[in-house]
C-alpha cells in the first residue's frame, strides 16, 4: 500500500509527461474500442447475412434431414413445426434473446409454362418473417409484387424468361411430395426479382410455406426451423438450451445445432476474430511505447532519489515494484478514459451504424449493408485490463534499470 501510494504521488510530479502518456494510451485505446466494436459488427452482418439464408443461429430439423440435407428430402420433417416453433418462443432461458423463429422448406420442383419447362429450387416460408431473411422482396423489378396471398409466387429474372413469363402469368409445378407420389400445383407470378446472382436470378422461386405445405403434403410441418437471436454469439447456449428442451418434450428425432457447428464459414469467422484479437494488442503496444520512455526519463531524473530510497532501507523489489505500479497506473487511467471514450463512440453507431450500401452498389445479392458497431462492456473491461497490462511489459525494462542501481553510485552520479 505505501508504494502504491508513492507511486499515484510521483505520477503527478511531471503533470506535462504524465498528460502526454496518458493521451497516447487513451487514443490507441480508443482505437482499440472502436475497432473492436466494428470489427464485431462487420463480422456480426457477415453472419447475419449468412445464417439468414441459409442456416440460422440454431438450425432445428430432423437428424435424417440433416445426414441427407444436400437431398432436401421431403419426407423428413418436423411435424407440427408450428407447435415446435411456439415452443422455442416460449423457453425461459431465450427470453430476451429470440429475434425471429422462421419454419422454412426447401424443395426441388420442375416448373412449367406453356411448353417449356425446366428444374428449380423452391424456397418456401411465412412471407412477412421471409421479408427480413431472403429479402428478396428489395428486388422485385418494376410491375411486380412481393407474395400476398394464398397461390401466389416470385421468380427470378432469368428463370422467367426462359419459361417465358411475366407478372400475372400462370406457372406449373410439379414435385415429389412427403408420400413419395407427385405433388401438382399452380401459381400465379406475382412478382419478377433481379439480384444479380445466376444461382438465385436463374433457378429460385419462393412461395408462402401453407402453399408449399400443400404442394408437398407435409401436413403442418416442414423441413427446418431457424432461430435468430439478438446476439449470435449467443448461438452455441441456445442450441444447447433448445436441444435440452427438445429431448426433455420426448423429441428425440429432432437436432438443434448452432450455426458454429455447420459448414466451413465458421472456422473463416474464428479465424478473422483471432487476427483482429492479435491486431488489437498491437494498437495497444504501439501506444504504450511512449509510456517506456516516460519511465526512462524518470529513473535518469531520480538516480538520488532511488540511492537515497535504497540506502534507507528499500529493496530491489521495492524499488522494481514503486517504477512499476507508476508505470501500470498511468496505462490504467489512460485505458480508462480511452475504453470511456470508444464506448460512447460505439455506442452511438450502434444506434445510427455505417451504411455501405454504395460501397456494395455493383453487388446485388439481398443483404443488409448496414453495420452496426457492438457495445459490449466486457470488452470495455478487457480494454482497461490490456492498457494496464501492456503499460506494466512496456515499464518492466525501465524498472529493471532503477532496481539494479547501487546506492552510493546513484547518489554520486547527480
Amino acid at each position: 500500500m505505501r508504494t502504491f501510494g508513492m507511486a499515484l504521488r510521483n505520477i503527478g510530479r511531471n503533470k506535462r509527461r504524465t498528460a502526454l502518456a496518458l493521451t497516447s494510451v487513451a487514443i490507441s485505446i480508443f482505437l482499440v474500442m472502436v475497432l473492436d466494436g466494428l470489427m464485431s459488427g462487420f463480422l456480426g452482418s457477415l453472419v447475419r447475412n449468412y445464417t439468414k439464408n441459409d442456416t440460422g443461429h440454431v438450425n432445428i430439423t430432423t437428424s435424417g434431414y440433416r445426414a441427407r440435407e444436400r437431398f432436401m428430402p421431403v419426407d423428413e420433417l418436423i411435424e407440427d413445426s408450428t407447435a415446435v416453433a411456439q415452443a422455442i418462443r416460449s423457453l425461459p432461458e431465450l427470453q430476451g434473446r429470440i429475434k425471429a423463429v422462421a419454419e422454412r422448406a426447401r424443395f426441388g420442383v420442375v416448373l412449367s409454362s406453356g411448353s417449356r419447362s425446366k428444374a428449380a429450387l423452391g424456397v418456401a416460408g411465412d412471407p412477412e418473417t421471409e421479408r427480413s431473411l431472403l429479402m428478396l422482396d428489395h428486388s422485385i423489378l418494376p410491375g411486380g409484387r412481393y407474395l400476398e396471398r394464398p397461390g401466389d409466387a416470385i421468380v427470378g429474372e432469368k428463370l422467367a424468361k426462359d419459361l417465358g413469363l411475366g407478372v400475372g402469368n400462370q406457372l406449373k409445378v410439379v414435385t415429389q411430395r412427403a408420400d413419395s407420389g407427385l405433388g401438382y400445383k399452380r401459381f400465379y407470378i406475382r412478382g419478377i426479382f433481379k439480384t444479380g446472382v445466376n444461382a438465385l436470378d436463374g433457378s429460385l422461386f419462393q412461395v408462402g410455406i401453407d402453399d408449399a405445405r400443400e404442394l408437398l403434403g407435409l401436413g403442418q410441418g416442414c423441413q427446418q426451423i431457424l432461430v435468430f437471436l439478438n446476439d449470435y454469439r449467443d448461438a452455441d447456449r441456445a442450441a444447447k438450451a433448445i436441444a435440452e428442451s427438445l429431448a426433455a418434450s420426448g423429441s428425440t428425432k429432432l437436432s438443434a445445432a448452432s450455426w458454429t457447428e455447420l459448414g466451413d464459414f465458421p472456422r473463416l469467422i474464428k479465424m478473422a476474430s483471432s487476427v483482429y484479437n492479435a491486431i488489437y494488442v498491437v494498437v495497444a503496444f504501439l501506444g504504450a511505447f511512449i509510456i517506456a520512455n516516460v519511465m526512462m526519463m524518470a529513473v535518469l531524473e531520480r538516480r538520488k532519489e532511488i540511492g537515497i530510497l535504497k540506502s534507507m532501507g528499500m529493496s530491489r523489489l521495492g524499488v522494481l515494484s514503486l517504477f512499476l505500479v507508476e508505470g501500470s497506473a498511468i496505462g490504467a487511467i489512460g485505458s480508462l478514459l480511452g475504453s470511456g471514450l470508444g464506448l460512447a463512440f460505439n455506442a452511438v453507431f450502434a444506434k445510427v451504424g455505417f451504411d455501405f450500401s454504395a460501397a456494395m452498389a455493383g453487388f446485388d445479392w439481398p443483404m443488409d449493408n448496414v453495420v452496426y458497431t457492438n457495445v459490449d462492456i466486457v470488452s470495455a473491461i478487457a480494454a482497461v485490463i490490456l492498457g494496464a497490462a501492456v503499460a506494466a511489459v512496456v515499464s518492466l525494462a525501465p524498472a529493471q534499470n532503477a532496481a539494479r542501481l547501487q546506492p552510493i553510485e546513484a547518489i554520486r552520479s547527480v
